[in-house]
């Protein structure tokens, strides 16, 4: 079996496939598993809960207890364990993956499928052993853009009705924080932390943060752009005293298609630009940064959405507000909608209330397998952020945890269909796959 990224979704399916007794080899351009999580640095995981109770377990819990056990992964006073750091997140995923009898292939790219009718044959690739072709009875796409899927004919769509996408990010952290004093300010000024280990503070222009009247002030002294203040938000990190990791800048809007290799160049030099500026108001405005340094760069752009492949089922909007349950589920989501919009006036689009079911505390809507098989072709199955769902939909379900639960489905699927079905990924029963994932811990 071969898996084509070995991001957040794609390292948890390797993981999975390979327990489920599949010979497993995961294609990853970079040189560490995680994706999202590690190399773009999206740090911590963001929460998605029911009645006060995760809703991603399985392999996800297995993930947050061995950081935890070395130290690079928190739980705070409110029991949020979804604290961790992305280098040691590396180390985690790659010992899971070895551990279970799969093999990785880093620095190697999917240059293009080989077909044979309605079956992928082989993937070519490249890397410094040049162009390879590598053959296996079932694929999994999970190159976050659907690169395999869409090379293969599958149906797609991307980005809104008028075909933009959300914007993207371009991470950092900030080294040399006291963050102590930093904390201690905060507190005192409209942003309650719990202590210096678990810090979150934001800004968005016109959503009364009290950090608005330093953002003001910075753009009007030339330190920030008016756009630096769309989207400010900044995160403590388990492991690494006196550093804060920002989910922030975001790119400029014209710069919004992940798929664009010219989108892409273009977003590493925006961002870091950016940066630069970001940097110089937090040592001027932010007490406890005046001795702070640039930690890192993530060093992948952040790609909140592109392509969304046209699968067996696309999950709607309306499945999600009205808690639309499925016999073949394999994840419950109760994570808001959240679009990064690009647009004139659209700063951010995120709900968290409503008079939809959706919106009680105890709600949560399920994604069947179905959304992860694509149409057209018959041993590929494509879980993450590129599943088959709506624009609106996909803003909620393309957080990290998601990604992992649709990514474990996928590895015990596909390890099952090239076990029994010749890689024939929709004769597997996905009813009988959701017993198989409970009986593993997943809550489905």
């Amino acid at each position: 079996m071969l898996v084509a990224g070995g991001g957040t979704a794609g390292a948890i399916a390797g993981v999975a496939a390979a327990r489920a007794g599949a010979r497993v080899l995961v294609l990853e351009a970079q040189g560490s598993l995680g994706g999202s999580g590690t190399n773009a640095w999206v740090t911590p995981l963001m929460k998605n809960v029911s009645a006060g109770q995760n809703l991603n377990r399985g392999l996800t819990d297995e993930l947050k207890a061995r950081l935890l056990a070395r130290g690079d992964g928190a739980r705070d006073q409110n029991g949020n364990d979804n604290w961790f750091n992305p280098e040691g997140l590396k180390y985690v995923l790659e010992r899971l993956l070895i551990e279970a009898g799969g093999e990785v292939l880093y620095h190697t790219s999917v240059v293009a499928p080989v077909l044979d009718g309605e079956r992928i044959r082989s993937l070519v690739v490249h890397n410094k052993g040049g162009l390879q072709g590598l053959e296996a009875d079932v694929f999994i796409d999970a190159t976050g853009d659907a690169d395999v899927a869409a090379a293969a004919g599958v149906p797609f769509h991307a980005g809104d009705e008028d075909g933009l996408h959300q914007a993207m990010s371009l991470r950092f952290s900030l080294a040399g924080v006291d963050l102590e004093r930093l904390c201690a300010f905060l507190s005192a000024n409209g942003q309650w932390q719990e202590s210096p280990r678990f810090m979150h503070f934001w800004m968005v222009w016109g959503k009364k943060s009290s950090l608005e009247p330093l953002f003001k002030q910075a753009v009007a002294d030339g330190v920030l752009q008016e756009r630096d203040g769309d989207y400010f938000q900044a995160f403590s990190v388990p492991g690494r005293p006196n550093e804060l990791s920002f989910n922030c800048p975001r790119i400029r809007a014209d710069l919004n298609d992940g798929t664009d290799p010219w989108h892409l160049s273009g977003a590493q030099t925006d961002g870091r630009e950016a940066i630069e500026r970001l940097i110089r108001f937090s040592k001027t405005s932010l007490p406890g940064c005046q001795d702070a340094y640039l930690g890192s760069y993530a060093p992948m752009v952040g790609v909140r959405e592109t392509r969304r492949i046209v699968g067996d089922y696309t999950l709607t909007l309306s499945d999600m507000l009205d808690c639309r349950k499925f016999e073949d589920s394999i994840c419950k989501n109760h994570y808001p909608v959240d679009i990064h919009s690009v647009k004139g006036g659209a700063k951010l689009l995120h709900e968290r209330e409503g008079t939809a079911p959706y919106f009680a505390p105890d709600a949560y809507h399920e994604l069947p397998y179905r959304c992860i098989v694509p149409q057209g072709i018959r041993n590929l199955l494509v879980p993450g952020r590129a599943a088959s769902s709506t624009f609106e939909a996909q803003s909620s379900i393309r957080v990290q945890q998601n990604c992992h639960s649709m990514g474990e489905a996928a590895g015990v699927a596909a390890a099952w269909a090239a076990r029994e079905y010749g890689g024939e990924v929709r004769r597997v029963d996905g009813t009988a796959l959701r017993e198989k994932l409970r009986a593993l811990g997943a809550n489905v």
